[in-house]
């Protein structure tokens, strides 16, 4: 009997701590950098670039360009706040982002903020915003990453990784896209 409940107390262990070590790892500067530095998955003639904005609505183009899910910044359900615990992790995407903008001064990348399907869409949209928002004040403000690099847009819960109407932590996350290549 004693055996058996180790077995499934590991068994559970064991399903749980890949989840805990997802949601804690953040990637390291050189992988950040090596996704926004992949090429497009198709080239934009000069002639069909679009605005920022325009970019923004344009799902196709957002898939074509190069990216990177951040999940492991803990926003905490229902709020946009990056607390100083944090900013070891904000770090990371600033030490990228700086080394991408070093390696070519035109790059731009698009902050998407995104949350789970909790609530109404309305105020996942306005949240994930604020995400955004927050995220790019910091590495504007504490990681000195030029402003003029960084657009913002949230998508609320949109395009969710996993589908799903319950809280799911994996749905709450900003993605870095690399789309300077797109915009005229």
């Amino acid at each position: 009997m004693l055996t058996r409940r180790f077995l499934i107390a590991g068994i559970a262990a064991a399903m749980i701590a890949p989840t805990a070590a997802l949601a804690q790892s953040t990637p390291l500067p050189g992988e950040i950098l090596r996704k926004l530095e992949a090429a497009p998955r198709m080239r934009v003639q000069p002639q069909n670039r679009v605005t920022i904005r325009e970019f923004k609505k344009r799902p196709d183009l957002r898939r074509m360009a190069p990216s990177i899910d951040i999940q492991s910044i803990n926003f905490a359900f229902g709020s946009a706040d990056i607390p100083p615990s944090q900013y070891g992790k904000v770090e990371n995407i600033a030490r990228a982002i700086n080394q991408l903008l070093d390696r070519n001064r035109r790059a731009r990348v698009l902050i998407e903020g995104h949350t789970d399907a909790v609530g109404s869409a309305a105020s996942n949209l306005a949240l994930s915003e604020a995400r955004a928002d927050s995220l790019k004040r910091t590495l504007v403000y504490r990681f000195r990453v030029p402003a003029q690099a960084l657009d913002t847009v949230g998508y609320g819960e949109e395009f969710l990784l996993v589908p799903t109407q319950n809280e799911d932590w994996r749905n709450r996350r900003v993605t870095l896209r690399r789309v300077d290549e797109f915009l005229r």
